[in-house]
């Protein structure tokens, strides 16, 4: 099994469809990249010899920020933004929508279950004894 950027790839995929298991690498770039590292696309990930992914590892790794790094980046992206103080930091502070979408009727996702209504035991008159 191919072990690429900390990620074992599926065999039974073509190796474009399996690099982009890896965080980071779309379909585009994984053509990219296969033909830089001159792979065939169309070969199965388990097929691949050691020079092959030796070869896609190289230049992933020379051009490609991927998996831990990639996440480090983005996180540390947010995390500026909330300290600074902006717009889009303090939405992600609340944990609303951040790219202008509408909040009063959607934004589920986001904004989790709606809190449920309390519901209480129906009062009951008591009887004159």
């Amino acid at each position: 099994m191919a072990r690429i950027a900390g990620v074992d790839l599926p065999r039974s995929k073509r190796i474009e469809v399996a690099l982009t298991y890896i965080f980071g690498i779309g379909r585009s770039s994984s053509r990219k990249i296969l033909s830089e590292a001159g792979v065939d696309l169309n070969i199965r990930a388990g097929e691949l010899s050691d020079e092959q992914v030796a070869s896609i590892r190289k230049v992933i790794d020379s051009e490609y920020k991927v998996e831990g790094s990639l996440r480090k980046e983005i996180s540390m992206n947010i995390k500026m933004l909330m300290d600074s103080g902006t717009y889009r930091g303090l939405r992600h502070r609340r944990g609303l929508p951040v790219r202008g979408q509408r909040t009063h009727t959607n934004a589920r996702t986001r904004k989790g279950p709606r809190p449920g209504i309390m519901v209480g035991k129906k009062k009951t008159k008591d009887k004159a004894e």
